[in-house]
This record gives C-alpha cells, sequence and structure tokens, in this order.
C-alpha cells in the first residue's frame, strides 16, 4: 500500500491527541503539523475548557520524534488574517507533493478543494450519524431487544428493563408533577428505575427534559424511602459569549448564576407546587439561594478530582461537551448516583465540536446495551406550551 502523507489540522489534535499514533498505523503513513496549527495550539493553552487536552496535544507531537513540522520561517511571512488560509498556503508551498489535510472543520474542506489539495475526516472522531436521535429508546418489531429499551406491543409500551418485561400503562406523578406525554411518563420510568444508573434524555427545546430531570431528583434525594441520595449536583458546561465567567464578581455559584438562571426558576416552580425547603439555604428568603449540602451548581472544568458519591448527577447541555470532557465526567462517579444527562444534538454551541462529534452522542453510541444505561428521547404533540408547540411544528 501506497504511503500517505497527513497534514492535520488542529480541531483534529484537539479532538483526539492520540490520532498521530492511529494515523500513522505503525510506519505506514507521514504525518505533518504546520506552524500555524503550533500559533494555534499556543493560544488555547490558557483555554479553562480544553487546556489540559491541548496540554496532551501538545505533549504527543512533543514526544513523537517522528511528526514532521512545517519550517517556521515560511509561516513568518503569512499575512493572512484567518489561520485556515495559512495552513492551507504551508501546505501548498512547503508541505509533501501528495499531502492529505485531516480537518473536521468542513468550511476548510471546500477551501482545500478550492486549492486543490484533498482532505479528509478524521474518522475515529466522527460517529458519521447522530446515534442519540437515531435511537429513540424503542426497538421495532421484529429488532433484536437492546437492554432498558421500549417496545409497543398491543398500543402499550413495554419496558424490557432490569427485572424483565413490563406494560408500562400507568403514569407517573413525582413532586406534583404530572408528565404531558407518553415519552416523559417512559423517561421517568428510566429516571426512578433502580437498577439503572445513567440515564440519558435527548430532545428539541421545549419537551421538559430538565423540568422532569430536577423533579427526579427532587423525589429521588428528599421523598423515596431508604435511598442513598444525599444531595443533588447541577453539571453544565459553560460555552461563553461575551464575558469571561472568571470575570463575574462572587463565589462559584453566583459567576454561574447567568448561565442557571433557568435552573433556578424551575426549582422555584417545583418549590411553589411542593416545598422542597432543604435544598434552599433560608427557605424564607426571596433571594432562593441554594444550600450546599443538599443542591450544588458545578461547572465542568471544575470537577478533575473530584469522587461523587450518593448524589443524583443532572448533567444538562452535554451536547456542548467533548469526548474527552464527557469521560473525565462519567469517571467522577462513584457508589450510590444516579446520573441523569441532557442534550438536544441539534443545539450544539461548542466551536470544536458539531451534530455527531459531542459527548451526548459519543455516551449513546458507546454505552447503548450495558444493564445499568438508559436513553429516551422525548417527542409529541405537547410542550412547554401554545407558542412552543406551533414553532415545533412548523420546524421554524
Amino acid at each position: 500500500m501506497a504511503q500517505k502523507h497527513f497534514v492535520l489540522d488542529t480541531n483534529v489534535l484537539i479532538e483526539n491527541p492520540k490520532c498521530i499514533v492511529a494515523l500513522r498505523n505503525g510506519v505506514e503513513n507521514q504525518i505533518y503539523i504546520p506552524y500555524t496549527v503550533l500559533d494555534e495550539l499556543d493560544g488555547l493553552k490558557k483555554d479553562p475548557r480544553i487546556g489540559h487536552i491541548v496540554a496532551q496535544a501538545v505533549r504527543a507531537i512533543l514526544e513523537d520524534p517522528d511528526v514532521n513540522i512545517f519550517p517556521p520561517d515560511f509561516a513568518a511571512t503569512l499575512t493572512d488574517t484567518l489561520m485556515d488560509d495559512r495552513i492551507l498556503k504551508e501546505i501548498l508551498h512547503v508541505g509533501p507533493e501528495e499531502a492529505t489535510l485531516i480537518t473536521n472543520d468542513r468550511i476548510l474542506q471546500i477551501k482545500a478543494k478550492c486549492y486543490g489539495i484533498p482532505s479528509e475526516e478524521y474518522r475515529d472522531s466522527d460517529p458519521f450519524r447522530s446515534e442519540s436521535q437515531r435511537y429513540t429508546g424503542f426497538v421495532e418489531d421484529g429488532d433484536e431487544l437492546v437492554r432498558n429499551c421500549f417496545r409497543w406491543e398491543n398500543g402499550v409500551p413495554v419496558f424490557h428493563g432490569p427485572e424483565g418485561p413490563k406494560e408500562v400503562g400507568y403514569t407517573h406523578e413525582i413532586w406534583g408533577v404530572k408528565p404531558r406525554s407518553v415519552y416523559q411518563n417512559l423517561a421517568l420510568e428510566l429516571m426512578l428505575c433502580e437498577g439503572i444508573d445513567l440515564v440519558s434524555i435527548q430532545s428539541e427545546a421545549g419537551y421538559g427534559k430538565t423540568f422532569l430531570s430536577l423533579a427526579a431528583a427532587l423525589y429521588l434525594m428528599l421523598e423515596r424511602k431508604d435511598n442513598p441520595y444525599r444531595k443533588i449536583y447541577l453539571v453544565k458546561p459553560v460555552v461563553e459569549i461575551g464575558a469571561k465567567m472568571g470575570y463575574l464578581p462572587g463565589d462559584i455559584e453566583e459567576k454561574m448564576l447567568p448561565y442557571i438562571k433557568y435552573i433556578q426558576d424551575l426549582l422555584i416552580k417545583l418549590h411553589d407546587i411542593r416545598p422542597c425547603n432543604r435544598i434552599w439555604f433560608d427557605p424564607q428568603s426571596d433571594s432562593f439561594k441554594f444550600n450546599p449540602k443538599k443542591f450544588e451548581v458545578q461547572p465542568v472544568a471544575f470537577l478533575r478530582g473530584m469522587n461523587i458519591e450518593n448524589a443524583v448527577v443532572i448533567v444538562d447541555e452535554m451536547q456542548n461537551l467533548s469526548r474527552g470532557e464527557t469521560r473525565a465526567l462519567l469517571t467522577r462517579m462513584g457508589e450510590g448516583v444516579k446520573c441523569i444527562c441532557l442534550g438536544d444534538t441539534r443545539q450544539v454551541d461548542n466551536p470544536y465540536l458539531n451534530e455527531s462529534n459531542n459527548g451526548l452522542n459519543w455516551t449513546v453510541r458507546k454505552l447503548k446495551g450495558y444493564k445499568n444505561y438508559a436513553h429516551m428521547v422525548l417527542k409529541g404533540d405537547r410542550s412547554r406550551g401554545p407558542i412552543t408547540d406551533i414553532v415545533l411544528k412548523s420546524k421554524l
């Protein structure tokens, strides 16, 4: 087989620092790094969200004697504003004759085509199809059963869970909340099932996944008898637009408040339905400050080194986590943890991720079929209200 010459873009190194070894495939292929990519990595090393991943990528380059770095003298002559344009010019002028650009940036792929440079996606980082959308939690008649899946049988959803098949012909009501659709009811079935430790919920905005998860968490911690849960954690990736979180005043909770105000509003709504005084620092106060012994908000970047036990953990907007961040997060979970992961792979705000390559999709793709994991896609005619209903129906 002819030797290939792969030139790596920054996003590929960040997605998987081990891609150099994988793409070289022993001694079969040659790997090249544009000097502009080193400049980009240098600029990203202090980013609190991905700094640790950048460090791994830099270490992989530094420790590999067979990686070819494009010479800096040509890069120093480039004045293009966009780094992508500089990378393409480096390939054209100092790269190997038969170079193939490896990038998950589709705009850069189009630009490369204009220059006559072949390009490919880094396939190990891309599941290609959004598994979290394709696998809805249901299997069709005749298809092989998946652990903790549902199947329609005689018009009734049957749950093939840890205790064997059972019809879910009843409607849950927890913390005064009744589901608005059969799919919300089945999502609650998964959240409340004692044999399932990890649940992921996919849906468009407006189908109540966050509200249901908070209601389930309150029930599990404050009402269910003989439960192991002593605390609720709300974990959220902070994808910032505008002022950085570090420049905001206050402690972690106060810094996070602009990003999780909707969580506070939902908890106040649940508190009005049925008092949950133990999660508030002072239930009589109008400030509704969380009691850190019972409810804690944590940005993903602060979880490294933690060991979470005897808690209900809600991970919101998981589609904005990378595969590496998802692994780092889920490996924090110790004994007695119920983890509920929420997201919508069609609303990815992280510029380094996309609809198929994100934490929620990787979770479904890799964990589907494990005995203590389940997934559900929420859908239906009724969402949070009549305006949202018509927006979703119209595909606005």
